[in-house]
């Protein structure tokens, strides 16, 4: 029986099971009417091996890290313009938004927690025809609400997503604790400039100390910088609960510091790479790039040409754990 067929027959039969969820998320082609039909992304155990698109991202055959594009890069533009544009780069991962305008035809449907199945499943078509696999998502949506947190781990479970980002509040962190475990995806406390509430590492360790390794880091090397902190310094001290990284460079190390192509700023770069090879670091390494909006594809290509030769030379003939 044909799949397409197996999905309809599960949303007529069972419309309001996760598997069913997971399945239409997956391979549903949606019509007009389904547009605005809003469901629950809800997902269970078995929801990967109904939908295959839901599984985890393969890993790069290439050496290093999955090189991922930060969807707040083109946050101006589409949701479809930054896959397209990742494409263009050559980059085979994306960190979504949840703010983020879908494409110009869909006016101002965003994918985030309350998407409707048709939505998902045209980002998952999108995504599939550019070769792009969503790998992380940064959210302000985690706090103290135990039904809204799991409608965002529902989402990023039907997304096959493997981490979450954002900076939920320190008393809410057990209860997000657990959902990881039982969701198995990473979340990672990111860190924005001083005085915001994780911007030093110390903060950070202090807030997961007691939590499970589920939950880490995500490390903004710029905004490290912007902290007049030394990115290769708090890496170092978040040794071993690094989940994700914001990989930038700055022309200087203040507040009002701009990003610049990769090794040619102040953020030590190349330190950067090295430090993360030797804490045998696995997870991705995102392009967030805050600067000349609209405009930054040509820094864009010069960072990927860095990251590119840089993992090459230290790496050499390895290949991703």
């Amino acid at each position: 029986m044909k799949a397409s067929l197996i999905c309809a027959i599960m949303l007529i039969t069972a419309w309001t099971s996760s598997a069913a969820i997971a399945a239409a998320a997956c391979c549903a082609r949606p019509t007009a009417a389904s547009d605005t039909r809003q469901q629950p992304a809800a997902v269970v155990a078995g929801a990967q091996a109904v939908c295959p698109l839901a599984a985890r991202a393969d890993k790069p055959t290439e050496p290093g890290w999955p090189l991922t594009m930060m969807a707040w890069t083109f946050h101006r533009e589409t949701l479809f313009d930054a896959i397209a544009n990742a494409k263009e780069l050559g980059v085979r991962y994306i960190e979504l938004i949840p703010s983020h305008a879908v494409s110009p035809e869909m006016g101002d449907v965003r994918l985030d927690k309350n998407a409707s199945l048709a939505v998902i499943a045209k980002v998952k078509r999108e995504l599939e025809l550019a070769g792009i696999r969503p790998l992380a998502m940064y959210t302000n949506d985690l706090g103290t609400d135990e039904a809204k947190n799991r409608r965002v781990f529902d989402f990023a479970k039907v997304m096959g997503l493997t981490t979450i980002v954002g900076e939920p509040p320190v008393e809410s962190l057990p209860l997000i604790d657990r959902l990881a475990n039982e969701y198995d995806i990473n979340v990672a406390i990111h860190n924005h400039p001083k005085p915001t509430r994780y911007w030093d590492p110390a903060i950070v360790l202090e807030a997961i100390k007691d939590l499970s390794p589920r939950m880490g880091v995500c490390a903004d090397t710029g905004h490290w910088l912007r902290s007049e902190l030394d990115p290769v310094e708090c890496l170092r001290k978040v040794e071993g609960r690094v989940h994700w990284v914001h990989f930038k460079d700055l022309n200087e190390k203040s507040r009002q510091g701009h990003d610049v192509v990769w090794g040619t700023g102040v953020g030590n770069a190349r330190a950067i790479l090295e430090e993360l090879k030797r804490q045998n670091y696995t997870g991705g390494i995102s392009i967030e790039y805050e600067h000349n909006w609209g405009q930054a594809m040509p820094e864009l290509k010069g960072c990927v040409e860095f990251y590119r030769k840089t993992v090459a030379e230290l790496f050499g003939d390895e290949q991703d754990r």
